[in-house]
């Protein structure tokens, strides 16, 4: 028999009884949608956190005052962390930018328009740390710093809440009684280490602590960002500040450290890690989806074989050979298999992009794996599922075969 004569045979045979060839091939489509649809969640998480890193850079790290968690309960919580202890640290040989960092949360006023919102206080070299590009005007410098001028930048979201012109620069807000001229206004950007940026105030460090919060501790900080060199080795640089910050903090051998180094580096890898286990698992349950369309496939060739057993006696009667035999009834199989493959890769992948652009407004990546494993399942789970009713088929006896009813 040529493969057109095969396939011929196999098509005659599945739309015999269209209503239960639609059955099987649905359990096979549904499975398939699936692990499509569950590999596309998985690349779609793991996209996300990437993109969010990538704003920022894997050379960053997050410096943070007190002392870690141990066994969920924080064993310091003092401000330890020095406006000096950043300019030290700027001085190693890895470290391309730094800046200290106060939070805090403000009341924004603006005309008659009221807002709630974070307000950070760094140096000007948090524009480089944080990758910050500016939509309108302009940055505040050093100079601003250590007059702790009023000066300060936002984000778009901010002013657009307090019903700002598209081009605030110039006009004054207020926070805790003091004025404030906008100087620059950011691009959107999304979430980072220290916030929101599209949400944000932004003022020097010295106007912060001075002015707005009025800290008996002008020199402390919560918080040291910084931005490594390229080529530079985030472990090694993580080393050398540990050993400044230790020494210049006084600290013994036998004292834990009262700061907490962040290597976005390594926290990018621990999540791709977690994401990496978490598309396992969401494939390993859309894969029962699978095994049980497969089961769907066996129970209907078997049920086939049985229907049919008084044509393949006569089959065999005629001169048909076993082997004949086992390729008619698996390529039953691999056929029903390969049509639900299809059509469960193409819904699956509509309906990923379709929810993903339409309702979600993000961009799914597309993947080759879920067309590699269509074509692999349409092969396999067809060979698996067919493979015992065509050796059943096959090992009929046609004398019995012809006898039956």
């Amino acid at each position: 028999m040529t493969f057109n004569d095969i396939l011929k045979e196999s098509w005659l045979s599945i739309s015999g009884n269209k209503l239960r060839s639609f059955l099987t091939v649905l359990g096979i489509v549904i499975g398939v949608m699936a692990v499509v649809i569950m590999v596309a969640v998985g690349e779609t998480v793991e996209q996300s956190i990437t993109d969010q890193f990538s704003s920022l850079g894997t050379n960053t790290i997050v410096i943070r005052a007190g002392a870690a968690q141990s066994a969920g309960v924080r064993t310091g919580n003092r401000q330890t962390l020095t406006l000096d202890d950043a300019e030290f640290l700027a001085k190693l040989p890895d470290v391309a930018a730094v800046t200290p960092a106060q939070q805090g949360g403000a009341q924004v006023i603006y005309g008659n328009k009221n807002w709630a919102t974070s307000m950070v206080g760094v140096y000007p070299e948090y524009t480089t740390v944080q990758n910050i590009e500016l939509e309108y005007g302009t940055f505040f410098d050093r100079s601003a710093v250590k007059n702790a001028s009023t000066y300060a930048v936002i984000g778009p979201d901010t002013a657009e809440e307090l019903g700002m012109p598209t081009n605030p620069v110039g006009e004054i807000i207020r926070i805790q009684n003091t004025p404030f001229v906008v100087i620059g206004v950011m691009k959107a950007k999304g979430d980072s280490s220290m916030g929101s940026q599209d949400d944000m105030v932004i003022v020097p460090i010295t106007t912060l602590k001075k002015r707005v919060q009025g800290s008996r501790f002008p020199n402390s900080v919560s918080m040291i960002a910084m931005k490594l060199y390229q080529d530079a080795d985030n472990n090694v640089a993580t080393e050398q500040m540990t050993a400044l910050l230790r020494q210049r903090h006084k600290l013994k051998d036998s004292d834990a450290d009262d700061f907490q180094i962040t290597d976005m580096k390594q926290v990018m890898e621990t999540m791709n890690t977690v994401t990496g286990y978490l598309k396992l698992l969401l494939i390993a349950i859309a894969a029962v989806s699978l095994l049980v369309g497969s089961i769907g496939i066996m129970n209907m060739m078997l049920v086939s074989v049985t229907e049919r057993t008084r044509e393949i006696g006569i089959r065999k009667a005629i001169g048909a050979r076993e082997e004949v035999i086992i390729i008619q009834f698996l390529s039953e199989s691999v056929l029903i298999s390969f049509m639900g493959s299809m059509a469960g890769l193409i819904l699956g992948v509509g309906l990923s992009q379709g929810i993903g652009r339409l309702v979600l407004n993000y961009n799914v990546p597309f993947s080759v794996w879920p067309v590699i494993l269509s074509v692999s399942v349409a092969v396999i789970v067809g060979l698996a599922s067919g493979v015992g009713p065509a050796v059943k088929a096959a090992k009929l006896n046609p004398i019995d075969s012809l006898r039956y009813e």
